[in-house]
């Protein structure tokens, strides 16, 4: 299984406000579910198809975004998929999330504040060392 490639991309929007809680170990544990959308032709005509996928951003790097992980906020997220699985009332479950190492806010989301300037779009990387801050990287002007 060494040659194995767990990688996944994928641009959407937000479904709800993200969700910020800690572990009994004290790790902060963000998570959010964004809609990715896509167009498929059926029969002579096309239709929009959506599919639901839940992220889980750890750390230092989930602090720091969760404030900005708000409902209708576009945002790109890369990442690994992650198959929990656990028992529950005998029966077994699993459920498969992305766990995120690259978020970048993209848009949307701003009506709240009710500015249509544009606003600057942090990019959050998840650090091997989670310990450590998050490095912020702002995007280059007019891209």
């Amino acid at each position: 299984m060494g040659n194995d490639l767990n990688k996944w991309i994928g641009i959407g929007r937000l479904v709800r406000d993200s969700e910020l809680k800690y572990s009994s170990g004290g790790t902060a544990v963000c998570k959010f579910s964004i809609a990715v959308g896509r167009r498929i032709k059926k029969n002579e005509s096309w239709t929009d198809e959506t599919s639901f996928v839940d992220i889980v951003c750890w750390g230092k790097t989930g602090e720091a975004l969760n404030q900005y992980l708000v409902k209708g906020k576009q945002v790109a997220v890369e990442g690994e998929l992650h198959q929990n699985r656990w028992e529950q009332e005998g029966q077994n479950r699993s459920k498969i999330e992305i766990n995120a190492n690259n978020i970048q806010l993209l848009g949307g989301g701003d009506k709240a504040q009710g500015s249509t300037a544009p606003q600057s779009r942090p990019s959050v990387r998840q650090s091997a060392n989670d310990d450590s801050p998050p490095d912020i990287v702002d995007d280059i002007p007019g891209f």
